[in-house]
């Protein structure tokens, strides 16, 4: 759990930037692109305050974002999420929708991992044999 100092009543946007792993730039966009769940606090100077709750809500964005969800799937999903109670159903078939696609990545990437762990084998067991330079490789024609 993400902490902030009760004096501040929230953290400025380099610490948020520093605690979640962001840049200031993109939690800028974040907030710009209807992202982030609440209105992020401001002080009477206008700079930014995020609280826990902005915190973990960018976290969520930026875990979400790493499996390769589409950013106005995850503006939906916050709305959803902003709007309360009685939307959830839309956010399960989201989430679920989403699940799906990941999947498929992710037996895509098993298919190449297969193929490098096959070259490996390959190299390897080549120059354990000693005769590694017999494998292909391209050539110019003469």
């Amino acid at each position: 759990m993400l902490e902030v100092n009760a004096r501040t009543a929230g953290v400025s946007i380099a610490e948020a930037a520093r605690r979640t792993g962001v840049s200031v730039h993109t939690l800028r966009y974040y907030e710009r692109a209807g992202l982030v769940v609440t209105a992020v606090d401001r002080t009477a100077g206008g700079r930014r305050r995020y609280s826990p709750v902005d915190l973990e809500w960018i976290g969520v964005c930026t875990r979400l974002r790493s499996t390769g969800i589409p950013i106005r799937t995850i503006r939906r999903y916050a709305e959803l999420v902003a709007a309360g109670h009685g939307n959830e159903e839309e956010r399960l078939a989201l989430m679920e929708a989403h699940r799906e696609e990941v999947l498929a990545k992710l037996a895509e990437i098993r298919e190449h991992l297969e193929l490098i762990d096959h070259k490996i084998d390959v190299y390897r067991g080549r120059l354990a044999a000693g005769d590694a330079d017999r494998l292909w490789a391209p050539r110019a024609e003469d």
